[in-house]
């Protein structure tokens, strides 16, 4: 059953509309614009009716500080107006609402617009939802062809992505670093992770596929990936600047292999001048390569994998973020058990030996 948030300060006009509403929704009542955030907040309705005339916080106010949210923007908003004139209505739609419906509503109608705005919201959200996934799968698909290049097994840049977002979430849900992650941020970060090493399709294949150890100068030739992937991304992301995702991913591709001390590449930042989003995947694609079998040797387990973030912790990581991963590291060998398939289940897979960084 779909939920309803009505705002209203008339307490007769909120239970004469909830009577109207209640045998065919869910519904929350709120007496004031404030107590409406409030609630959006914990309890995300489907749908809002929100009185235009209230004291304090407004409806054109209280429909500002929805759409200003990223977790709220999308909930559709009916205004109820006991105005009939034209410049009241104007102004409703130009503040984001979807309709308007002047009062006392008529039950039939409050009933058939709603149904009606819920269907054309689910209907937006689904081709939200496919064109997202074609575009993350048309991505990512390219991403894997370049990943090819160096015969990694199938699947790393997905798992990078997955693991990447679970430490993301889980830094948001526990306060860490609030002033730089957002709570759309976990979904963007899994998203872009996997056009990390996308600028090893700048790299020579002589290079990225010999299996003998890599001379130093073989060694600074894969460094430049991180840059050449940063130029890739921008080009693709200044094409298509709407996508949020696509500019995080410019950055992860650059600084994927900075380290928390200062000694990465190729910038040699240090601490928090590294972009959040790239000490994130860092610890989740080094997880990653850990519990992954390579050619020159087996796959390490889930404990050892951990061992080795907890060493790296102040050198080559972010000591907040290995202390996340530390308390969730129980998901991440749920999510390894249930997202990974080995280099024998891959029907493409192909075995490569070096010494360069996953």
């Amino acid at each position: 059953m779909k939920s309803i948030l009505i705002v209203d300060d008339n307490l007769v006009s909120l239970k004469q509309i909830s009577a109207q509403l209640a045998e065919n929704y869910e519904v929350s009542l709120a007496k004031s614009g404030e107590l409406a955030l409030q609630i959006c907040t914990y309890e995300k309705p489907d749908l809002i009716l929100l009185d235009v005339e209230m004291p304090d916080m407004d409806g054109f106010q209280t429909i500002s500080r929805l759409k200003s949210d990223s977790r709220l923007k999308q909930i559709p908003v009916i205004f109820l107006t006991g105005s009939q004139e034209t410049a009241t209505e104007i102004k409703c739609l130009e503040a984001g609402a979807m309709d308007f419906i002047a009062k006392p509503a008529n039950t039939d109608i409050l009933r058939h617009r709603i149904d009606l705005h819920l269907e054309y919201s689910d209907y937006q959200l689904h081709l939200e939802n496919m064109v997202k996934e074609l575009e993350d799968n048309i991505g990512i698909s390219f991403a894997e062809l370049v990943e090819c290049k160096d015969y990694n097994t199938a699947g790393h840049l997905m798992r990078c992505g997955n693991y990447s977002g679970l430490l993301a979430e889980e830094l948001f849900e526990e306060g860490i670093f609030r002033d730089e992650l957002k709570a759309t941020d976990s979904d963007m970060i899994k998203r872009a992770a996997p056009f990390h090493d996308i600028g090893k399709i700048g790299v020579s294949d002589i290079i990225l596929l010999k299996r003998s150890a890599l001379t130093e100068e073989e060694y600074r030739e894969v460094q430049k990936h991180t840059f050449i992937g940063g130029q890739m991304m921008g080009l693709i992301y200044n094409r298509a600047p709407t996508q949020a995702y696509l500019k995080m991913a410019m950055v992860i591709a650059e600084g994927h292999h900075e380290r928390y001390d200062g000694t990465g590449y190729p910038r040699g930042l240090k601490g928090n001048d590294i972009p959040l989003c790239c000490r994130i995947i860092s610890v989740a694609n080094v997880y990653d390569a850990c519990v992954t079998d390579r050619v020159y040797r087996k796959s390490l387990s889930h404990e050892q994998a951990c061992e080795v973030i907890f060493k790296g912790r102040g050198t080559e990581f972010d000591p907040q973020i290995v202390d996340v991963f530390s308390r969730i590291r129980d998901k991440f060998a749920a999510l390894h058990t249930n997202s990974h398939f080995s280099v024998k289940d891959s029907e493409w897979s192909f075995y490569h030996e070096s010494n360069s960084d996953s």
